[in-house]
């Protein structure tokens, strides 16, 4: 976690909230639900997903944080995210002709 942006992560743990949404690498990433000190929390913890896949160069990863659950350089395409009542769930849509996939579903607290 980024000095900068803990004080916004401080608020949204404490507020609840599920998801986090970043683009500012050029990767996909998706973490375990995590405090914003970036420890593991299945159960109050924030999903952070990092979506920069749509369009310049892209970038390379360096060491995996110790909550980083799937990555992937190289790729593009979207993040699709259903919100239910209760629960949410997401699938990266790859552009034509790559295969790279990403799926799952979570549950609110």
């Amino acid at each position: 976690m980024r000095d900068a942006v803990k004080p916004l992560w401080d608020d949204l743990y404490g507020a609840g909230a599920e998801i986090v949404l970043n683009a500012h690498y050029r990767v996909y990433e998706r973490f375990t639900p995590q405090t914003p000190s970036g420890v593991a929390d299945p159960t109050n913890g924030l999903r952070q997903f990092t979506v920069g896949t749509g369009g310049m160069t892209v970038d390379v990863f360096g060491t995996p944080l110790a909550t980083s659950e799937v990555r992937a350089a190289g790729v593009y395409g979207l993040l699709q995210l259903t919100l239910g009542d209760g629960s949410y769930s997401w699938q990266f849509v790859p552009i034509a002709g790559q295969t790279f996939s990403d799926s799952g579903t979570g549950s609110c607290h």
